[in-house]
C-alpha cells in the first residue's frame, strides 16, 4: 500500500482522523470485490420469524410492563438524512416543464407522471399547504392572474427553490408531516410523543437524534419545547468517511491532488449507537410516523420491548449457569436446544461429540452477544430489506436482515429465494447492548466487514466508486443474537415520498 499512498496520503487520512488500516483494508476490498451474501431460504413464520397470539402478546406487554423501570430505556433515531428522495418527482417537473409552453395535463401524459397529478389534487390536504401558499404569494406577487397551470408552477417552485422552503434541501425531521388541533407536527415530535410508552418513573425519557450538524439549531428549535425529556444529538462523524476510487480502483483524487472520502452510509452509525450508554435502545427511522395507529404501535412497540427483557433475562441465566463450569449433560443440552430454536443459532452437528468443556465454551461464545429484536411485516409491496437466513463462510446458518444490494439477482437460485420473501423489515428494533454483568458490549467488535457494498457514484462529472460501510441493521449487526416477530402492517407508516403525507395514517383523524 506504501506504493499507492504517498506520504501526504497518509498524513491527510490521520489529520481527517480516519484508521490507515481501515482505509487500506477498503482499497483492497474494491480490489477484490465483496461476495454476495449468500441466502438458505427466506426467514418465514415458524422457521426464523415468530408470531404471538392475542393472550401471549398481552403476557409479554404486562411483562415489559412489570420490568422497564429496571431498565434505562433509550430511543435511537437516524435523522441526518435530507429529504431530497421525497421531492425527486417534483424536482424532475420543475427541470422538465415549460411554464411558458406546456401544460400539466400534457407533461403528466407524456410522462405518465401520475405522482405529479396526485400531489396536485391533494393539494390542500398537505399539511404545509397554508405556509406554501403564503410565501408562494410573496414569490409570485402576481399569483391569482396566474393560470391554475402557472399558479400550481409556482406552487411547486416555492417549496422547492432556494429563495422558497427549500424542502427537499432540508432534513425531514423537520418538515411538517401531520396537521393536528390546527397545530404543524413534524417527525421529530412524533417520534417523542411515540416514546412515551417507555416513560420511567424514575428518569427523564431518552431520546437520541443522529442530525447533520447544519440543522441542529431547527431541530433544538423544536426539541427545546420538551423540557420534560432528555434529548441528545450526535454527528455522523468524519473519521467514518471511506474512500472513493476510479474505475480501475485507483484512489481518485480532487484536483489538488488530495484523496477524495465520502460518507459511508448508515452503517457508519453504529459508532454513534456504541457511544449510547443505555441497557435497551430502541430504533426507528425518523420517518416511520403515524398520527392514527397510535395504540396499536405503542402495543407492539411493549411487545418487542418484552421479548427481549424475557429472552435476555434466559440467556443471562444461561451464562451464568456456564460460566460456573458446573453442569450436568442434560442442562448442556438444555441450553443447546434454547440457542438452536429460541437464538436461533443452529449449532455445527459435531458439536455433540465436543467434550463437555469445550460445549461450555461454545455455548458461551453463541449466547454472549448483544441481542436485537427486530419487528418484521407482511411484505405487501412496500420497500426495505428483508428477513433471511443465510450461510456465511463458515457453512454456519444466521438470521439477517438483507437488501436488495447484498443480493446476487443474476444468480436465478439467489433471485427465486429473495422473491419468496414473505417479510419486510420496516425498522422497528429493539437492543439489548450490556452482557449478564451489566457490562457494555462493543457493538463494532460484532461488524461483518465483508458485508459492505459498493456502489457507482460520479464527482465532478466523472465516474467513481463509492464504499458503503456495513448498513446499520444489516451487517453492522450481523454478529448479534437475532430475535424476529411477526407485527402489524399498521406500525409501518413511512414517508417515502410527499405523496405519502396524503395516505390516511398521516391525515387527521376525523373520525
Amino acid at each position: 500500500m506504501e506504493k499507492i499512498f504517498t506520504e501526504a496520503d497518509l498524513k491527510y487520512i490521520k489529520e481527517r482522523g480516519n484508521s490507515i488500516d481501515k482505509v487500506e483494508q477498503q482499497l483492497a476490498l474494491f480490489i477484490q470485490g465483496i461476495p454476495k451474501i449468500n441466502l438458505v431460504k427466506s426467514a418465514t413464520v415458524g422457521d426464523g420469524i415468530w408470531r404471538f397470539s392475542e393472550s401471549e402478546i398481552n403476557l409479554f406487554v404486562t411483562y415489559f410492563d412489570r420490568h422497564k423501570d429496571k431498565y434505562t430505556i433509550e430511543k435511537f433515531v437516524p435523522a441526518s438524512g435530507a429529504a431530497t428522495r421525497m421531492f425527486k418527482f417534483l424536482n424532475e417537473f420543475l427541470n422538465e416543464f415549460d411554464a411558458e409552453n406546456d401544460t400539466i395535463n400534457s407533461y403528466i401524459n407524456k410522462k405518465n407522471a401520475k405522482d405529479v397529478s396526485i400531489f396536485i389534487f391533494g393539494l390542500n390536504n398537505f399539511p404545509f399547504h397554508r405556509e406554501l401558499k403564503k410565501k408562494t404569494l410573496d414569490l409570485f406577487p402576481d399569483y391569482y392572474s396566474l393560470s391554475n397551470d402557472k399558479r400550481h408552477y409556482a406552487l411547486i417552485k416555492t417549496l422547492l427553490s432556494e429563495e422558497g422552503l427549500n424542502y427537499a434541501q432540508k432534513p425531514k425531521g423537520i418538515l411538517p408531516f401531520h396537521f393536528k388541533a390546527d397545530t404543524i407536527v413534524t417527525p421529530i415530535e412524533e417520534n417523542i410523543f411515540e416514546a412515551e410508552f417507555f416513560k420511567s418513573s424514575n428518569d427523564k425519557t431518552k431520546i437520541h437524534f443522529t442530525i447533520n450538524k447544519e440543522f441542529q439549531f431547527e431541530f433544538e428549535k423544536i426539541t427545546n419545547l420538551f423540557s420534560d425529556y432528555e434529548i441528545n444529538f450526535s454527528y455522523q462523524d468524519q473519521s467514518s468517511d471511506t474512500l472513493a476510487v476510479n474505475d480501475d480502483n485507483t484512489p481518485f483524487r480532487l484536483d489538488d491532488n488530495t484523496l477524495f472520502f465520502r460518507p459511508g452510509g448508515h452503517g457508519a452509525l453504529i459508532e454513534n449507537l456504541n457511544a449510547l450508554q443505555s441497557d435497551v435502545i430502541y430504533i426507528k427511522n425518523i420517518d416511520n410516523v403515524s398520527q392514527n395507529h397510535s395504540d396499536v404501535i405503542t402495543l407492539y412497540k411493549k411487545l418487542l420491548g418484552g421479548v427481549l427483557f424475557r429472552m435476555q433475562y434466559q440467556i443471562f441465566d444461561y451464562l451464568n449457569k456456564l460460566y460456573s463450569g458446573n453442569l450436568t449433560e442434560d442442562e448442556i443440552t438444555e441450553i443447546k436446544d434454547f440457542a438452536e430454536n429460541k437464538a436461533a443459532f443452529p449449532l455445527p452437528e459435531e458439536f455433540n461429540y465436543f467434550q463437555t468443556t469445550y460445549k461450555i465454551e461454545y455455548l458461551i461464545k453463541v449466547l454472549n452477544r448483544p441481542i436485537r429484536v427486530c419487528g418484521m411485516v407482511k411484505n405487501e409491496g412496500e420497500p426495505g430489506g428483508g428477513p433471511f437466513w443465510v450461510q456465511d463462510e463458515k457453512g454456519r446458518y444466521t438470521l439477517q436482515i438483507v437488501e436488495s444490494s447484498q443480493i446476487d439477482t443474476n444468480n436465478k437460485t439467489q433471485k427465486k429465494i429473495a422473491k419468496r420473501a414473505t417479510h419486510f423489515n420496516p425498522v422497528d428494533i429493539v437492543c439489548g447492548v450490556k452482557n449478564h454483568k451489566g457490562d457494555k458490549f462493543d457493538l463494532t467488535q460484532f461488524v461483518d466487514p465483508k458485508t459492505a457494498f459498493i456502489t457507482e457514484k460520479t464527482k465532478d462529472g466523472k465516474s467513481i466508486k463509492a464504499f458503503e460501510l456495513p448498513g446499520l441493521w444489516n451487517g453492522a449487526m450481523a454478529k448479534w443474537t437475532t430475535i424476529f416477530v411477526e407485527v402489524p402492517l399498521e406500525t409501518f407508516n413511512p414517508v417515502k415520498t410527499v405523496n405519502d403525507l396524503l395516505k390516511s395514517s398521516h391525515q387527521p383523524d376525523n373520525g
